[in-house]
């Protein structure tokens, strides 16, 4: 019996502070937030067709494997998102309360 050559791959890298399918333009962010949602990886497939099953899995091990780190992440990204998210409200806040009382306006 001769024995099989197996290989490691990985499938997640870090480029400017950014998690990404390794050769894809796929954050693992979104692989990650569909999985937390429940979705299967055959539904995240479907979701990106750019990215192979194998892909998905390997970015979901990777996850699972560097889950601490990955949560911090994760975290780290909302927090930003949300402080611009205020930044630009207040630097636009009669645009904001137009849309807000437009669209209060149609409930």
């Amino acid at each position: 019996m001769s024995a099989a050559i197996l290989t490691a791959k990985q499938y997640v890298e870090e480029q400017d502070g950014c998690y990404r399918i390794l050769g894809k333009r796929v954050s693992l962010d979104s692989i990650v937030y569909a999985f937390l949602a429940g979705q299967s990886p055959e539904s995240i497939v479907q979701s990106f067709p750019v990215l192979t099953l194998e892909e998905v899995y390997g970015g979901i091990s990777f996850y699972l494997a560097n889950r601490t780190a990955i949560d911090a992440y994760l975290f780290e990204g909302e927090q930003l998102f949300e402080t611009l998210r205020q930044q630009a409200r207040e630097s636009n806040s009669l645009l904001y309360q137009k849309l807000y009382t437009d669209r209060t306006s149609h409930l």
